[in-house]
């Protein structure tokens, strides 16, 4: 299956100086392409040592950079990363980044149309800027028969109620935590009745459709980008058409398997859920 994702590259920097590559919406094209998809990444880095350094790495993850571009003016995006007595995350972005101007010429998105996804995945973080909405509508407008993802996944100060307004129209399945689902309740109960809504739980698993599914039990090295390989793994199970039960309960163990490992890509095989 063809999965396009629109968003963020950026450094996660943790307090002991380590760097490790990440962007909700890299980790989840990375993750996708672990279920065997292929996973097409859009976005944008710094013409800087970072920047370099990035599109190395994301070359070795196996991930296609032939549409992530090279700003000349805005540097690689980085994120300061600090871990809680939990392992849980928190973040603060430094922007504006390389990712906040994201831009596809005509023929590059001609080019993805012809890949023909089925699948095209976005956030709320790098459309803070109406460029970037101006870029993630044009290949919308380019590729009607994809279906749309949304994992809302929001930051501190870089979200607005508005902003996800105008986002959740345009998606057929949304993803979103505990805490978002509380937030954006009254949002929420515009969304259209046919799309499909996965709220994920931390340790007690998810809802899936308003149909709860345990979690599994493991211990946490750190928490960052398990959102993003659990999101992969649901839109694996949306397109497979599995019911609602097998969906969640496979989308919680891929999420289970990363937290259970440090940095938001660690490499796993889809034969490590077996059993």
């Amino acid at each position: 299956m063809q999965i396009v994702s629109l968003g963020e590259i950026l450094w996660d920097v943790f307090p002991d100086g380590h760097e490790a590559l990440g962007g909700a919406t890299f980790n989840f094209a990375f993750h996708a392409a672990r279920l065997g998809h292929d996973s097409c990444f859009v976005s944008a880095v710094g013409d800087d040592p970072r920047g370099h350094k990035a599109l190395l790495q994301a070359t070795r993850l196996g991930i296609d950079t032939d549409f992530i571009a090279k700003h000349a003016a805005l540097e690689t995006g980085t994120v300061a990363v600090t871990l809680d007595a939990e392992r849980q995350p928190s973040f603060v972005l430094r922007r504006p980044a390389a990712y906040d101007q994201v831009t596809l010429t005509d023929a590059q998105i001609a080019r993805i149309a012809a890949l023909r996804p089925e699948w095209i995945c976005f956030g709320t973080l790098t459309f803070v800027t109406a460029a970037n909405r101006a870029t993630l509508r044009r290949l919308l407008d380019a590729c009607p028969g994809a279906r749309r993802f949304y994992d809302i996944n929001l930051r501190p100060d870089n979200w607005s109620e508005a902003l996800v307004r105008e986002l959740l129209p345009l998606a057929h399945a949304v993803k979103l935590n505990a805490p978002e689902h509380a937030a954006l309740a009254p949002v929420l109960a515009s969304l259209r009745p046919d799309v499909r809504v996965c709220v994920t739980l931390a340790d007690r698993g998810c809802a899936l459709d308003g149909v709860e599914v345990p979690g599994v039990k493991v211990k946490v090295a750190d928490a960052v980008g398990a959102g993003d390989a659990f999101s992969a793994a649901l839109l694996h199970g949306l397109a497979q058409g599995w019911d609602t039960q097998r969906i969640a309960g496979f989308a919680n163990r891929v999420g289970a398997l990363v937290v259970s490992r440090r940095g938001g890509t660690p490499f796993w095989s889809p034969e490590e859920l077996v059993g």
